[in-house]
């Protein structure tokens, strides 16, 4: 049973000095995507570079220190790409994977920032994303669209709904672009198969947040419709520290 983990790690380097490597060793699953690399394959150690089982796929930001997506796979894909978008690909956004049963779409949606500094953007990216998926299907792909969108979506995905209605992630035009997206097709695995709140993957590092479980869902693994029946699970595996987020993993058959 294949299992594709995502996790934003707020900085690899940061993460590897938290046990990043040792988890990855431990977790078991065949493809993990990883978010917010900030960090250049040559900045890092060898032991993440080429670790134990698994093949290191790179894809960072143009500026350093920056976002960036990474994968790390036991079995090669059959072909490695990006979303073809220039203003996107050069933050090092968007890795498409190839596989013969399905595409996995590792992303790390960007943050529209407070005072919407970056809402049009982050529209834009969200559109081009639907486009993005919505052209593999097309193909007669199934589409594993994974990552850290940024986006809380409804009034159970974050701990306080009512303060933060004007906060990134939570804007109305955030909320209502991840609407959209899943109304072209698309369903959001760990909802499909957990109605209930307190459920959370990012927790702010002031307050105790954490230990207080005051989050946010912001990390997701999303399926087409015709995708779903292979669904066998969806969880977030909030027990897994070294980050601010934790990691998602789906399962399928």
């Amino acid at each position: 049973m294949p299992k594709i983990v995502s996790w934003n790690v707020n900085g690899l380097r940061a993460a590897v000095r938290n046990g990043f490597v040792e988890w990855l060793g431990k977790c078991g699953a065949d493809v993990v995507c990883i978010q917010e690399l900030r960090a250049l394959p040559e900045q890092l150690d060898e032991s993440v570079r080429n670790p134990k089982g698994y093949k290191a796929l790179w894809q960072p930001a143009q500026r350093k220190g920056y976002s960036g997506v990474a994968a790390f796979v036991k079995k090669e894909p059959l072909s490695v790409d990006v979303m073809g978008v220039e203003e996107f690909d050069v933050e090092g956004r968007v890795q498409v994977l190839e596989y013969p049963a399905f595409t996995v779409v590792n992303a790390y949606f960007p943050n529209s920032q407070p005072e919407r500094a970056r809402i049009d953007y982050k529209l834009a990216f969200c559109e081009a994303m639907t486009a993005l998926c919505n052209r593999l299907r097309d193909q007669g792909r199934n589409v594993i669209l994974c990552g850290d969108y940024n986006i809380a979506h409804t009034e159970i995905d974050l701990a306080r709904p009512k303060q933060n209605e004007d906060n990134p992630g939570y804007l109305p035009e955030e909320r209502a672009a991840m609407t959209s997206f899943l109304a072209e097709g698309y369903v959001d695995t760990f909802r499909h198969f957990t109605p209930d709140p307190a459920h959370y993957t990012w927790w702010s590092y002031r307050g105790r947040a954490r230990e207080n479980n005051v989050g946010w869902r912001l990390d997701y693994h999303c399926v087409n419709e015709e995708f779903l029946p292979q669904v066998r699970k969806s969880v977030i595996l909030s027990e897994v520290t070294g980050s601010d987020h934790c990691p998602v993993i789906l399962h399928v058959k």
